[in-house]
């Protein structure tokens, strides 16, 4: 299909006059896309205030939205277009993309340069493009609060002006429409960025047609901690801290509210929480999601962790939701750069699809895209693989992991101590040489492994244990014992590798170039590696709100997800089960030092897997355990607080 674009036809009339008919400027689709017909150069570039519903730094007045926009210079003679939109905090501190972009402006303070290339991209095609500045951060008005209802709230009152339901201003205060504008919107980021798209989504707002949220948050609670167990300490206050670059006394009380609400010296979920979370909560939710949605993610991303997606998807598909998603081997990093040219194709059909209604073939080709080593990629009809079964393997009296029950009576302890950092053992401390007996934890492993499978889905824990204490943290990693080169995602660059030379995707000005730095898959040849990871404060194990300690020497059944995966588990590789208390690395608790006794004949631990491309039936052999000729020590690196 091609849609001309029309400025003028010469038309000849009776007695050879000649007459002009000054046909609306249109959009060009080729082959299903559409196509750069629109100056870049030449596109209007200003920005307008937009009122919002909320007054986040309590200052008596609606906080106004900074929004920085971009559009065809044909949108001010009847060219009506859609939106792509990046709001994020991030603009005038960390900056954006792997190479931290920021926004730059002219003497008017409109803008020069928007970091990314979605404006240079998809502008020439017919998009405007807005970057928003979240309430608190920037330009606009506000205080941060941490992926709270005031985040949310401001862009969603970007999408309701940009369909006539709310006010905005010019820079001189005279009202602002978005006359040039379709109305349909779609959000787009990565991290924090993303997370807006999935709180705005979770609002049920008019317009917003689609979101692409890219290694994004779903539950604030789940970013902070898990299951009780706390990932960070003063993750709320901290992170609204560094997005905020207005003086520290402006937003200090809105601060203190945050430190109270996040409840670190419990890590339950309570009314603060719900506020914040996007799938079940009190602002935004599940069921009201109307937009679709294609997502990215890493799942070895241990910043914004997995289960972000996983329970996401998990209730879109419940509902029907339209949407695609791409898993990568990666930690937290933008698809822009892992599979450039094939992310920049199949967003741009996307856009089209949902934003321009052209009815191309995105939505025929394979629902997931999965990669499932360093250049392999697999695809599948939808996530997790549909076909997955469920292995349970249980551990044995003599550290075997395998498919047959303990005795009953078996029984196995270990101690929540402190390590080597004095807050639990690290990482390593736990998964090296599982064949060696170590107070602090119990390993279990298989024989090798009779058949390369793969790992779809989200594994569980089911223990049954008692405490001489009232409560203890629990860590569960299934581990993959086997010498492989894998994706570095615990390495600089979290698995890719910035390298020097450039490519360009999109139309650019003097300054705004459409050029980044190309990257590569960065790979580590390991002989161990932990495929899924888990944690539990026992007292949590009924309910996140209400904990219950438990009776010390009494019997109790726990279970929990882990993270989810992707992964292949190769022909003549071991896969272990580890059980532990205090993660060090990626937990900020204190050890209880409680002894945990372990009941092996009714613990085990569960996943799904699938048959590896082009391989047999998923199967596991009940083998038992071999000697281990591992290394004596693995190094694994502490895990980094990063939040972009």
């Amino acid at each position: 299909m091609t849609v001309a674009v029309l400025t003028g036809a010469a038309l000849v009339g009776a007695g050879g006059a000649t007459a002009v008919a000054q046909a609306s400027p249109h959009i060009v689709v080729e082959g299903g896309v559409t196509q750069p017909v629109f100056s870049y150069k030449d596109a209007i570039r200003e920005h307008v205030y937009v009122e919002s519903s909320v007054d986040s730094d309590r200052d008596g007045k609606l906080d106004r939205v900074n929004v920085d926009i971009i559009r065809p210079k044909e949108t001010e003679s009847g060219l009506k277009v859609p939106v792509i939109m990046d709001e994020s905090p991030y603009y005038d501190n960390l900056g954006r993309g792997n190479e931290s972009e920021r926004k730059t402006y002219d003497a008017n303070g409109n803008p020069l340069k928007f970091p990314l290339f979605y404006d240079n991209y998809f502008v020439p095609r017919g998009y405007a493009f807005l970057a928003v500045d979240m309430v608190g951060t920037t330009r606009s008005d506000g205080c941060p609060v941490s992926g709270g209802p005031s985040d949310v709230l401001g862009g969603k009152a970007v999408v309701d002006w940009l369909n006539g339901r709310a006010r905005a201003y010019k820079p001189d205060g005279t009202p602002a429409q978005a006359t040039w504008t379709t109305g349909r919107t779609g959000m787009i980021g990565k991290s924090y960025d993303g997370t807006l798209a999935n709180g705005v989504a979770s609002t049920g707002v008019e317009g917003l047609e689609t979101i692409v949220p890219i290694a994004a948050i779903s539950s604030w609670y789940n970013y902070s901690r898990m299951n009780g167990v706390k990932y960070w300490t003063d993750e709320q206050p901290g992170l609204a801290d560094t997005v905020d670059t207005d003086p520290p006394a402006k937003c200090a009380a809105v601060n203190a509210a945050l430190d109270k609400g996040e409840d670190d010296a419990t890590g339950n979920y309570n009314a603060y929480w719900k506020d914040a979370d996007y799938r079940h909560g009190s602002v935004g939710r599940l069921g009201n999601v109307r937009a679709s949605i294609f997502a990215y993610h890493g799942v070895n991303d241990l910043n914004v962790k997995d289960d972000h997606f996983a329970e996401w998807w998990k209730g879109l598909a419940q509902r029907g939701v339209r949407r695609k998603v791409w898993l990568s081997q990666t930690g937290h990093v933008d698809p822009f750069d892992i599979r450039r040219d094939l992310w920049v194709t199949t967003l741009h059909k996307w856009f089209d699809h949902e934003l321009q209604k052209i009815p191309n073939d995105v939505l025929d080709e394979p629902r997931a895209d999965i990669q499932v080593g360093p250049d392999t990629w697999v695809t599948q009809d939808d996530w997790p693989a549909p076909d997955a079964r469920t292995v349970t393997l249980r551990p044995g009296e003599n550290g075997s992991l395998g498919l047959w029950h303990a005795p009953k009576g078996a029984t196995a302890t270990y101690t929540d101590a402190a390590g080597s950092r004095n807050q639990g053992y690290r990482e390593s401390e736990l998964v090296t040489d599982p064949t060696t007996g170590k107070p602090f934890r119990l390993a279990y492993v298989t024989g090798a492994l009779p058949e390369t499978t793969r790992l779809s889905g989200t594994p569980d824990a089911r223990l049954r244990i008692k405490l001489d204490k009232p409560t203890s943290n629990i860590t569960a990693l299934l581990v993959d014992y086997g010498d492989d080169t894998r994706v570095d995602y615990l390495g600089p660059g979290s698995g890719i590798q910035t390298l020097t030379t450039e490519d360009c995707h999109g139309e650019a000005t003097p300054s705004d170039d459409a050029c980044y730095k190309q990257t590569k898959i960065r790979t580590v040849a390991s002989p161990v590696n932990v495929v899924a990871r888990g944690w539990l404060d026992a007292q949590n194990r009924s309910s996140l709100s209400d904990p219950s300690p438990l009776t010390p020497g009494q019997y109790y059944d726990v279970r929990w997800d882990t993270l989810s995966q992707e992964y292949l588990l190769k022909k003549g590789h071991r896969l272990g089960l580890v059980l532990a208390g205090t993660d060090a690395d990626y937990n900020t608790e204190t050890p209880t030092g409680a002894q945990v006794t372990v009941d092996l004949a009714a613990s085990s631990i569960r996943f799904p897997v699938v048959a590896a491309e082009g391989g047999a039936e998923a199967r596991l052999a009940p083998l038992p355990a071999t000697p281990w000729r591992g290394p004596a020590e693995v190094s694994l690196p502490v895990q980094e607080r990063r939040f972009s």
